[in-house]
């Protein structure tokens, strides 16, 4: 039921169109009905005592109407109707017009109706009356002149029925549609069916109330007893259906309601929205207790749903009338608010709900610390539905809990399972139940035909350690290099910001050393033809990155939304960047990085793609199709006499089950590939997942031969522990921390710390996201064995590397003055 104030209020922007309503309706009834009100008077003294027994009931019913339970009262039921409509049979239009306008006067003194409303419902239902006296002056004469019922009296008596509820209902919908701004339809609709069965019930009751009053004025009061059981029957009906909205622990409004107030309130804040009203947003906070379930295995379920009873009223409490506080079952809780001007009003509703369950509930003397995580979804930034805004603030929620944090806001990075991410996981089990790859299957006269410059340049590399990664399980951008979706060699503007702050570098260094190796290291400068003194831009390394550094997906940096051209392959393929030890120059080992260029999306996100595979079996197929192409290249290039070895990064998932180590092993013996020249990488979290199991499969993989290390060392929980325990042989140094140790004291100090750590125990060390050549002389000073990044080179396919690789000529950080020359043929 709606509040006094909107049910008497008008919207300020619809006062003018429906005034201008109410008014025109005031006039026609005043047309329609002034001649036989004028007549009224002189007739009254023949009016038998049967009219003023019905005038009189018509009164004292609408004292107390009927108005079922979440309907407007312009849904109400008046009984008056059954009344005046016989006496407009029996005795004309005057009178009927008179006894409904003084029970519409009785009603809306008894609703508290305004002066208006009242106005507009008498006129509403004279202008009934009226069309259906006119209806009933086209049949054959006068009801029951005869004190008979023919059935030419009926069929013009059901028409006269039809014409008043037609009338009215129209006249009451425009005025809704007016007040409201409810699309016509929709508002026909809805009370449609209530209305023929409650209004006409009504109206064809008074043809055998006027047969009543025929024989017996006494029989009228008789017609109380079937219209007091309908209501009752109705009432009755009404509170089931009002208790089946309820939650029969607290009280509160269960999911039924809250579906129905949600739709309700989604269609005045569209309204609200439409008029451009700056409250017009609308939020769901979903409200899941913590520790609750402790409190229930602890002290049983009677006391649990004695917290809930508390907690329900705590809540109410906090957030008063205008907000709808609803259980959905178990611990959770939701609640509607609206008017809203954005998120920051969510929050503070949010923050009494906090407020709310901050404080422990007594109970039988036991102080219970009740806190709770709250997602919260906007109509309709987040969803314009019911189902939509519930799933995205249940996302949110579960957000807050995996943060440890009380409050979420929906945001679509935190939804692993959207549409599109279900999409394209569907996409990605197809491509790798196909078995489509770009890379050519392993073959020694294809890969015969190597350049050996390869073989040259990796002759050094018996101490190589490849480090590195992107993978099967995890697989990743470790290169940290934007790559646009279109192609692979099309520079991204150093503007973007799609995924975090980018350094703005200018594609001339001030070191000619440097310069000579950022152009002959790029193969892309080199097809180009671009010379050494006009070196082209080329992409951007993030300044940070995260854990799974991602590709530019379907929105590019560059603006082709990640639009795949004719001819470009379409598949998983995989990425290789060369490690280079700094001493010497020398390519030690390559990184594998994994590629999937999508057929609409063009390259798709790694960081995206292994979020949405680690949630399925299609994580074991992807980690299966990794490492076979891995083993599959380093059998190529050992055809071709290179002993460049790879890494790959695993997830958690793979080091669970331990698959992974039968795999390889397989995979080595296969191709008869040495263990040392694969490398697997593990991040910290992977570590402390859960370390038996992980220690486990470590260890195997070490029993075969296969090296492990370290990833991103200094971002997780690892320890000295971990390092003195793990058959570990080598470290990489987190990105974020050698992007800015030649700016960054502190970064600095940080990695020769870890440099030093790790060379006491016997450990290499990465450095990976080396830039510049300040960072690659500090790296060198501290000691640091190995390093990547755009310094180098930037990832590559295979054939490419090949060629790079032919070109490449090893550059040291001592000596450099009298060496000068290009690093690559």
């Amino acid at each position: 039921m709606e509040a006094a104030d909107l049910r008497n209020a008008v919207p300020p922007a619809r006062v003018g169109p429906f005034f201008g309503f109410v008014g025109a309706t005031v006039v026609l009834a005043v047309g329609l009905t002034l001649v036989p009100l004028v007549s009224l008077p002189g007739d009254l003294a023949t009016l038998p005592g049967a009219f003023w027994i019905m005038a009189v009931l018509a009164v004292v019913c609408d004292a107390r109407p009927f108005v079922p339970p979440g309907q407007r009262h312009s849904s109400a039921v008046f009984p008056s109707i059954c009344f005046t409509f016989a006496i407009l049979i029996a005795w004309g239009p005057g009178a009927a017009v008179a006894v409904q306008t003084a029970a519409v006067v009785v009603s809306g003194w008894r609703l508290r109706h305004v002066a208006w409303r009242t106005t507009f419902n008498a006129a509403q239902y004279a202008c009934a009356l009226a069309a259906a006296d006119e209806v009933i002056r086209l049949g054959p004469g006068s009801a029951f002149a005869d004190d008979r019922l023919h059935w030419t009296d009926a069929v013009a008596l059901a028409g006269a029925a039809v014409a008043w509820f037609v009338v009215s209902y129209v006249l009451v919908s425009l005025a809704v549609r007016l007040r409201f701004g409810d699309p016509w339809w929709p508002t026909v609709r809805r009370g449609l069916g209530f209305e023929l069965l409650s209004t006409g019930s009504l109206l064809l009751l008074a043809p055998v109330l006027v047969a009543a009053a025929r024989a017996s004025a006494a029989l009228i009061p008789l017609v109380l007893v079937p219209l007091f059981a309908v209501y009752r029957m109705a009432r009755l009906s009404a509170d089931q259906e009002h208790l089946a909205a309820l939650d029969p622990l607290t009280g509160l409004p269960n999911r039924k309601a809250l579906l129905t107030e949600v739709a309700e309130q989604i269609r005045r804040h569209a309204e609200r929205g439409a008029q451009g009203m700056p409250d017009g947003q609308l939020a769901l906070l979903l409200i899941d207790l913590d520790r609750f379930k402790n409190v229930n295995d602890a002290l049983g379920h009677a006391v649990g749903d004695r917290l809930l009873v508390a907690v329900s009223d705590r809540l109410t409490s906090a957030l008063g009338s205008r907000d709808m506080v609803a259980r959905l079952g178990g611990d959770e809780f939701a609640v509607v608010s609206g008017g809203l001007t954005g998120v920051d009003d969510a929050r503070r509703v949010a923050d009494r709900v906090v407020r709310a369950l901050a404080e422990p509930v007594p109970l039988d003397g036991l102080p219970l610390d009740v806190g709770g995580s709250i997602g919260i979804a906007l109509f309709p930034e987040h969803g314009e539905d019911f189902a939509t805004l519930m799933r995205h603030a249940d996302v949110a929620m579960y957000d807050a809990k995996h943060r440890n944090d009380t409050v979420a806001v929906y945001a679509a990075e935190s939804d692993h399972n959207s549409a599109e991410r279900l999409g394209l996981l569907a996409d990605l089990r197809r491509v790798l139940e196909s078995g489509t790859t770009d890379p050519v299957a392993f073959d020694p006269t294809v890969a015969g035909t190597a350049t050996s410059a390869g073989t040259a340049a990796a002759a050094g590399a018996g101490t190589a350690t490849a480090a590195g990664a992107a993978t099967a399980a995890t697989a990743r951008g470790g290169d940290g290099a934007a790559l646009p979706a279109g192609d692979d060699d099309t520079p991204v503007r150093q503007g973007s910001r799609r995924w975090g702050g980018r350094r703005d570098r200018s594609a001339t260094h001030p070191d000619e050393l440097i310069n000579q190796i950022i152009t002959g290291a790029d193969p892309v400068r080199r097809r180009a033809g671009r010379t050494d003194d006009t070196p082209a831009p080329r992409a951007p390394e993030p300044a940070s990155a995260p854990e799974w550094t991602p590709l530019v997906g379907p929105g590019t940096a560059d603006g082709t939304e990640g639009r795949v051209e004719a001819g470009e392959p379409c598949g998983i393929t995989m990425y290789y960047q060369p490690q280079v030890r700094i001493a010497t120059g020398e390519v030690v080992g390559v990184e594998a990085l994994l590629r999937w260029r999508h057929p609409r999306r063009g390259m798709v996100d790694p960081e995206e793609l292994i979020r949405v595979a680690e949630q399925s079996a299609v994580m074991r197929l992807l980690t299966r199709r990794v490492v076979d192409d891995v083993v599959g290249q380093l059998a190529r290039w050992s055809a071709a006499g290179s002993t460049l070895r790879a890494a790959l990064n695993v997830s958690v998932r793979d080091l669970h089950t331990g698959e992974i180590a039968d795999q390889i092993g397989d995979l080595l013996t296969r191709y008869a590939i040495r263990p040392d020249r694969l490398q697997l990488e593990i991040t910290e979290g992977a570590l402390m997942a859960d370390p038996r199991r992980v220690l486990d499969t470590i260890s195997r993989l070490h029993r075969i031969g296969v090296a492990i290390a370290l990833d991103d060392f200094g971002t997780g929980y690892s320890s000295l522990q971990h390092l003195r325990r793990l058959p570990l042989s080598e470290v990489k140094v987190d990105r974020s921390f050698v992007l800015g140790m030649a700016d960054d004291p502190d970064d600095a100090a940080i990695v020769r710390s870890m440099i030093e750590l790790a060379g006491a125990l016997g450990l290499r060390v990465v450095a990976e996201g080396v830039e510049d050549e300040r960072t690659w002389r500090s790296l060198h000073a501290a000691g640091c064995d190995l390093a990547q990044g755009w310094f180098y080179a930037r990832p590559m396919p295979a054939d490419e590397l090949t060629a790079w690789l032919a070109r490449y000529r090893p550059v040291r950080p001592t000596g450099v003055t009298g060496s000068r020359s290009r690093p690559s043929g």
